[in-house]
């Protein structure tokens, strides 16, 4: 199955309402990283400074509906620095290879928006 039917089906399993006509490559960013078993790393994810955001959750494609971490809190725009909401990873596993996203809360619409879909490839170290 290549690539774009992945994130098809990764899309309509967090929102059934998904558009299916609407060009994929305009809803989302996207990005590839690439990083040595062991390393640490992070999945950059970036929020509009210009709105009021409560809520950042990052999902992984193989947890839904469970997520890799959802943090809300009524100061949270106030601790967010420059819209940075991105995460790490500390000494990844080839396990932790997998397709991430990062969704905001936005709290003018009262709903999330999709900001970025990562697709993180965890590799051993020659020699291992």
């Amino acid at each position: 199955m290549n690539i774009i039917c992945h994130i098809l089906m990764f899309l309509l399993r967090i929102s059934p309402t998904f558009n299916l006509s609407a060009p994929l490559f305009h809803l989302l960013d996207q990005k590839t990283t690439v990083v040595k078993s062991g390393q640490d790393v992070t999945l950059t994810c970036r929020a509009p400074n210009s709105i009021l955001i409560t809520a950042v959750k990052w999902s992984r494609a193989d947890l839904e509906p469970q997520f890799v971490l959802l943090f809300q809190d009524s100061l949270f725009d106030r601790q967010m620095k420059d819209g940075d909401v991105s995460l790490i990873l500390n000494n990844v596993k080839i396990n932790d290879a997998e397709t991430y996203m990062c969704r905001v809360f936005i709290e003018e619409t009262r709903s999330w928006k999709n900001s970025i879909i990562i697709y993180l490839t965890v590799v051993d170290p020659p020699g291992e």
